[in-house]
C-alpha cells in the first residue's frame, strides 16, 4: 500500500515538473475568447478586400497609401520639419512603400521598424509579346520569382500593369477582374495525348517558353492582311488604351490569377487566395503602423519590392532606399548627420516580415516536425534562413531572440519557432541580412503558408492576427 503511494506521489511531482519545464504547443483557436475572435474576424474580412484588390506590387502601394491617409498619414515632401507623433510616408517609384510614426526619442537611438514585401510570383509579359500562330492571338511571357510552372495552366488568368505610350503618357491596365471582364488562361495538354509529357520530370512538364498566355482569336476583316487575329487585337487595345505594338517594349505588365481570395474549410478556419507571400505580412505590418499611437522610438514600415528575385534594384531592398528615408526622417528632425544616421542604423531592431512554410502532414517527409510551423499555432519566428550551413541567410542573436520573446509573451501574442524544411532540404533568404548588413538587428518572423508559391496559397486567419498583433507590440516599443 505505501508503495502504491509512492508511485502515485511520484506521478504528481513527475506531471508538475514536466507542467513546468516542458513546452507543450497549443493553437490559438484554444486560447481566443469571443471578443477576440470577433476582432479577428473582422480583420480577416478586410485583409481579404486587401488582396483582391492589391494582386501586383504597383496595386498594394496604391491600396496602402489609400490606408494610411485614412489614417492621418501625410507625404514626406508635405512636411517642414518633423516633430513627435508625426505620421509620413515615401513612395519609392510606386513600388515601395516607406511609413513612419515619430517617436519621443531622437532617431539616433535607433528605431523599431517591421519589413514585408509586396512583390509575388507572377508571369510578366516579354518586351514583344504579341504574336498570331494558326489562328490564335498570344502573348508569350516570363516567369517572375520560384514557381512550379505547371500550376499557372488552365487556371483563369488577368493582366495588371502600366503602358508608357511613345507620347510619355502612363496608361493603367486591368484586365479580368471584373465579372464583364474577359479572362486569359495558359492552355495544357489533354491527358490523351500528353504521355510524352507524363514522362518528363515534373520541373520540365511544362518549360518556361510553353507559358504563352491565350489573348484571343477574331480575325480582322480585310482579306489583304496577313495576321489578321493579332492585328484584331491590336486594333482593340488602340482603341481602349490607345496603345500600339510597339508600347509593349515601354510597358510593365504583368499576369496574376483573376480568381478571388475567399475562406477555406467548412468552418472557414483559412483564407485562400493569391499572394499571400507576403501579402499577408505587408498587410497585417502596415494594419499594425496605422494602427499605432505615440510612440517612444520612432516605428518605420517597410513594404518593398523584388524580394522574389533577389531584392535587387533600386525598389529592393538591396538599394539604399531605407537609408535614404531614414535619412530623410532624420534631417526633418533636425538631427542629420552621417554619424548620427550610422549610430541609428547600428541601434535599431527590425522584423523581416516574411511568410515560413506551414507544416503540411500531406508531405511530412521534407519537414522536421520539432522544428516546423503549425498553421493556427501564432506567428513563426525563424532565427536563421538559408539553406544547407544557413548559407545567404540572416541569424539572430540569442540576445535578441530573447528581447522578441519577452516582448511577445508579456503582450499574449501566440509565437512559434521554426526552420523552412528539413536541413538539405531546400531553404530560402528574405530581407533580413540585408537590413543585417546595415547594422540593425533582425529576425524573420511572419505567417505559415500551404501551397508557398503557388497561385492558390493558404493561411489559417488566427495566425494572419497574430501577426497583426505582434508586429503592433513590436513597433510600439
Amino acid at each position: 500500500m505505501a508503495a502504491k503511494k509512492e508511485t502515485e506521489k511520484e506521478k504528481t511531482t513527475g506531471e508538475s515538473r514536466a507542467k513546468e519545464l516542458m513546452y507543450k504547443r497549443t493553437t490559438i483557436w484554444e486560447k481566443l475568447d469571443k471578443k477576440e475572435t470577433k476582432k479577428m474576424d473582422d480583420f480577416t474580412k478586410d485583409y481579404i478586400d486587401f488582396l483582391n484588390k492589391a494582386k501586383t506590387e504597383r496595386l498594394a502601394v496604391e491600396e496602402g497609401i489609400r490606408i494610411a491617409k485614412e489614417a492621418g498619414f501625410r507625404p514626406i515632401s508635405t512636411y517642414k520639419k518633423l516633430k513627435e507623433g508625426d505620421r509620413v510616408y515615401f513612395s519609392n517609384r510606386e513600388k515601395t512603400l516607406f511609413l513612419a510614426v515619430i517617436g519621443k526619442e531622437p532617431i539616433e537611438n535607433g528605431i523599431y521598424a517591421v519589413g514585408a514585401h509586396i512583390d509575388s510570383p507572377r508571369l510578366d509579359l516579354k518586351p514583344n509579346p504579341l504574336y498570331e500562330a494558326d489562328g490564335m492571338a498570344l502573348l508569350k511571357t516570363h516567369y517572375y520569382g520560384g514557381i512550379k510552372k505547371y500550376q499557372w495552366t488552365t487556371i483563369p488568368l488577368a493582366i495588371h500593369g502600366v503602358v508608357v505610350r511613345k507620347d510619355g503618357n502612363k496608361l493603367n491596365v486591368s484586365i479580368g477582374e471584373e465579372e464583364d471582364e474577359p479572362v486569359f488562361c495558359v492552355t495544357d495538354l489533354l491527358p490523351h495525348l500528353a504521355r510524352e509529357q507524363a514522362n518528363k520530370p515534373l520541373r520540365e512538364a511544362i518549360t518556361g517558353e510553353e507559358l504563352n498566355v491565350l489573348f484571343g482569336g477574331i480575325p480582322y476583316e480585310d482579306d489583304k492582311v496577313k495576321e489578321k487575329v493579332k492585328l484584331n487585337i491590336l486594333d482593340i487595345l488602340n482603341k481602349k488604351y490607345g496603345m500600339t505594338e510597339r508600347d509593349f517594349t515601354s510597358a510593365e505588365l504583368e499576369i496574376v490569377p483573376a480568381f478571388k481570395a475567399r475562406y477555406v474549410g467548412l468552418d472557414s478556419a483559412y483564407v485562400g487566395g493569391y499572394g499571400q507571400d507576403d501579402r499577408v505580412c505587408a498587410y497585417t505590418a502596415l494594419r499594425a503602423i496605422c494602427d499605432m499611437g505615440l510612440c517612444t522610438k520612432t516605428a518605420v514600415c517597410v513594404l518593398a519590392d523584388k524580394e522574389e528575385v533577389g531584392s535587387m534594384g533600386n525598389t529592393g531592398m538591396e538599394s539604399r532606399a531605407f537609408e535614404f528615408f531614414l535619412a530623410d526622417l532624420m534631417n526633418l528632425k533636425g538631427e542629420y548627420d552621417e554619424l548620427a544616421l550610422k549610430k541609428a542604423l547600428s541601434r535599431s531592431k527590425m522584423l523581416s516580415a516574411d511568410v515560413d512554410a506551414g507544416y503540411d502532414p500531406t508531405y511530412a517527409s521534407v519537414m522536421e516536425k520539432n522544428n516546423s510551423c503549425y498553421l493556427g499555432e501564432g506567428v513563426c519566428v525563424a532565427k536563421y534562413s538559408g539553406h544547407g550551413g544557413k548559407s545567404g541567410g540572416n541569424d539572430a542573436s540569442a540576445e535578441f531572440v530573447g528581447e522578441v520573446r519577452k516582448m511577445f509573451e508579456e503582450n499574449d501574442v501566440a509565437w512559434q519557432i521554426g526552420e523552412l524544411g528539413k536541413v538539405d532540404q531546400g531553404g530560402g533568404g528574405t530581407i533580413a541580412y540585408y537590413l543585417a548588413d546595415q547594422g540593425l538587428d533582425v529576425i524573420d518572423c511572419g505567417v505559415a503558408v500551404l501551397s508557398m508559391h503557388a497561385p492558390f496559397e493558404i493561411t489559417s486567419k488566427a495566425d494572419i492576427y497574430m501577426a497583426y498583433k505582434a508586429y503592433s507590440v513590436f513597433m510600439r516599443h
